[in-house]
């Protein structure tokens, strides 16, 4: 079992920047592939970013490319979205998965290949 433990969410000014930390326990994050979804008002959960169980390969929603950057630092068992130049469509909850399986391309971006999710943090970007 992988619990994890998501931090950072607030409440920010469109232009700013905040960063989340998905913080994990139970077993070792450098064993899985980490995602992060987001969850609008109103909306289905949608995906924002993945990364691979090294950190080698990551992959983003087209609507965050060059704003949001996801690292792990797998020695503390933690990974993180970077999210700058917010903009209110992104304000959500947001929430990390775990992956035990090899989720490449395509698969990384479906939430159905996550075995364990976070509780989610809220992001709430004002305009």
């Amino acid at each position: 079992q992988v619990q994890l433990v998501e931090s950072g969410g607030g409440l920010v000014q469109a232009g700013g920047s905040l960063r989340l930390s998905c913080a994990a326990s139970g077993r070792t994050l450098s064993s899985y592939a980490m995602g992060w979804f987001r969850q609008a008002p109103g909306k289905e959960r949608e995906f924002v970013s993945a990364s691979s169980w090294s950190g080698g390969r990551t992959y983003y929603a087209d609507s965050v490319k060059g704003r949001f950057t996801i690292s792990r630092d797998n020695a503390k068992n933690t990974v993180f979205l970077q999210m700058n130049s917010l903009k209110p469509e992104d304000t959500g909850v947001y929430y990390c998965a775990a992956s035990s399986s090899l989720v490449v391309g395509e698969l990384a971006r479906r939430q159905s290949e996550y075995d364990y999710w976070g509780q989610g943090t809220q992001v709430t970007v004002s305009s």
